[in-house]
């Protein structure tokens, strides 16, 4: 969690790959495994975070807490909505 990661740089991971928005998506596909990278939004629950980081080490998953609250996370992605966790899935080689 020591890098920062700006809106420009969230903005490229989106058009490169598939991702996962919201927390009980993320988790399912944390569990299995399918996950490359978390991206938490500053005022995501604390609960959700503690879940996000215990299945995140299980998978040696990069999970990087944002200073962008979760509606400004929302507009990032050009979603009507409020996002707390965006998950990026791992690429098939």
């Amino acid at each position: 969690m020591a890098k920062k990661i700006s809106s420009t740089e969230i903005k490229k991971l989106i058009k490169s790959g598939s991702f996962i928005i919201g927390t009980e998506k993320s988790v399912k596909q944390l569990k299995l495994g399918k996950i490359e990278k978390v991206l938490v939004s500053s005022n995501c629950p604390a609960s959700v975070e503690k879940k996000i980081n215990h299945y995140a080490a299980l998978n040696n998953t990069e999970v990087h807490k944002l200073e962008y609250p979760n509606d400004e996370l929302g507009v990032i992605c050009k979603k009507p909505f409020s996002i707390s966790v965006l998950s990026f899935l791992k690429v098939a080689k």
